[in-house]
């Protein structure tokens, strides 16, 4: 494509008025915040001392019951749980609670809510300490080509990185929650109790965005708002043994918009004949105006009024964690992993992380309208549709991000366009400097595996009801390594080939040991 010419015509007269402007005056209008960090204090997490407690016992306990213990991993993968097609629901939800008791769990139920059921535990170990430990037992549908017959069979499959699980559910998130349990079981048949209490919550509705996680939790709510912190089991290792610890997420807003004939103009029945668009309408143009609207022309810098103004800046322990992620920041591997070629506007380092962490986003996820088959049909559709999610950093609420985008599409003109809310949460974050974060961190630590911290994920998740509802800290993590989660083919490594520095499940299972009495040991704060 060749350089645009020098304006001239309307052009000119518009570049005068104001009306069109060079790129260089519209980046320097741009709402789109410049993030500034003040410091180059940059956190380090190798430098908090490794956990150096040892466990023998329950160490020798965990080989001694691999095998059974990977039959508790592949029983639970066995059971299917499609929350999306309520397969298997309540049956999964029954086998976690029997679990639960099996371990010796004092208290346990199934907790009824508008939709799956959740499931409560209570371990009481008398102990000063006590964790609430966060459970999905719901999967993914099952697509086509997974390399096994039955995604649904448990098998240990031959992989490249060694042994794995490969099943839905393996990695997301079964297998490692039942490992956490193996460990649990493992410290209570060795020395009889726990370090620390346990509460387990777990809901059956995260892979439909958790709406009515709320209702799991509420009835217990002075009972869990008592315990120290929060813990989600996951796998967060890469192959190479490298860890990536977020401290949070941010929250979202997903919504529908719709554009359908009416008053305002457009077919209001049915599709009608093309040629008629000489003298009607199209709901499909007009949907597609509204969200150009909301958005620069390259779609890259939000125009809602107010929508980054409500996001917070990076404070002082964000600023050093971002500094850290810096140091440490590959822009062309992660290009190269998600299929890209260049970031927007070029971005790299430290830049491109500050943008990822702290600015809000808006993004189509689809859009349809009309006739989309082979071949040609020549109609102008009477109804068209956008699914639509927004990520917001802390400081951006979702009632906020909803007004402001029905004011600002009544403000273009656009009061016929339906917005239709399906989900919306706020971030989540906990600081480093929670001794739940700090014992975590040893952990890692100690395995050899110092994380990189990042503040939050640019990803979302439910998390505030343990931050914000309970207001606890929360930690989302483990060793362990999986992939394929929502994919064909999804895995857990159980025993890894030589050269594979992630860890396999026996060692899991004892870095989970190690962070249970590592939380029983930490200092308060």
């Amino acid at each position: 494509m060749s350089p645009p010419g020098p304006l001239t015509g309307f052009a000119a007269l518009f570049l005068a008025a104001g009306i069109l402007a060079t790129p260089a005056a519209a980046a320097a209008r741009s709402p789109r915040p410049q993030w500034s960090v003040v410091t180059e204090e940059a956190f380090d997490a190798s430098a908090i001392a490794p956990y150096e407690g040892r466990h023998a016992q329950v160490y020798s306990r965990i080989d001694r019951d691999l095998d059974a213990h990977l039959e508790h991993l592949q029983r639970w993968v066995r059971q299917r749980s499609i929350s999306a097609q309520d397969d298997g629901i309540d049956a999964m939800a029954q086998l976690v609670a029997d679990d639960l008791r099996a371990l010796g769990f004092q208290d346990v139920e199934l907790v009824e809510t508008p939709g799956h059921p959740g499931v409560f535990g209570h371990y009481d170990a008398g102990a000063e300490r006590t964790l609430v430990v966060y459970m999905m037992y719901d999967v993914q549908p099952v697509e086509e080509n997974w390399r096994i017959a039955d995604p649904f069979a448990g098998e240990l499959v031959d992989h490249e990185l060694g042994s794995v699980l490969m099943a839905r559910g393996a990695t997301n998130q079964k297998g490692p929650q039942r490992a956490f349990l193996n460990a649990v079981d493992a410290i209570i048949r060795e020395h009889g109790t726990l370090p620390v209490n346990l509460y387990v919550v777990a809901e059956g509705e995260e892979e439909l965005g958790s709406p009515n996680f709320g209702a799991v939790i509420e009835p217990y709510l002075d009972r869990l708002r008592a315990a120290d912190g929060a813990f989600f089991p996951m796998n967060i290792q890469m192959a190479d043994g490298s860890v990536a610890l977020n401290l949070g997420v941010k929250g979202i807003v997903y919504f529908e918009l719709e554009a359908r004939g009416g008053d305002w103009g457009g077919p209001a029945r049915s599709e009608i004949h093309g040629s008629l668009k000489a003298m009607v309408d199209s709901p499909a143009l007009r949907l597609v105006q509204a969200i150009a609207s909301m958005t620069s022309a390259d779609g890259n810098t939000i125009l809602i009024p107010g929508y980054y103004e409500a996001v917070r800046p990076p404070s002082d322990e964000e600023q050093r964690l971002v500094n850290g992620l810096a140091l440490r920041a590959d822009d062309a591997a992660m290009q190269k992993a998600f299929g890209v070629s260049r970031w927007i506007d070029g971005m790299s380092g430290r830049d491109a992380i500050l943008r990822n962490l702290f600015d809000p986003t808006l993004n189509i996820d689809g859009i349809w309208s009309g006739y989309t088959g082979e071949g040609m049909k020549t109609i102008l559709p009477h109804v068209a549709t956008a699914k639509i999610d927004s990520r917001l950093p802390p400081g951006l609420e979702p009632e906020a991000a909803y007004r402001m985008i029905r004011e600002h599409l009544d403000a273009q003109g656009f009061e016929d366009i339906e917005l239709r809310r399906l989900s919306g949460y706020p971030a989540a974050s906990t600081p480093v400097d929670a001794p739940l974060v700090q014992a975590a961190i040893g952990v890692f630590n100690r395995y050899g595996a110092s994380p990189r911290v990042a503040p939050w994920l640019a990803g979302s998740a439910p998390f505030y009801q343990f931050t914000r509802t309970l207001g606890l800290p929360f930690v989302f993590g483990g060793l362990g390594h999986g992939a394929g989660a929502h994919a064909p083919d999804e895995y857990m490594l159980i025993e890894p080939a030589e050269g594979v520095k992630a860890a396999g499940l026996a060692e899991i299972e004892k870095s989970y040991v190690d962070l249970l009495y590592a939380l029983a040991e930490a200092e308060s704060e």
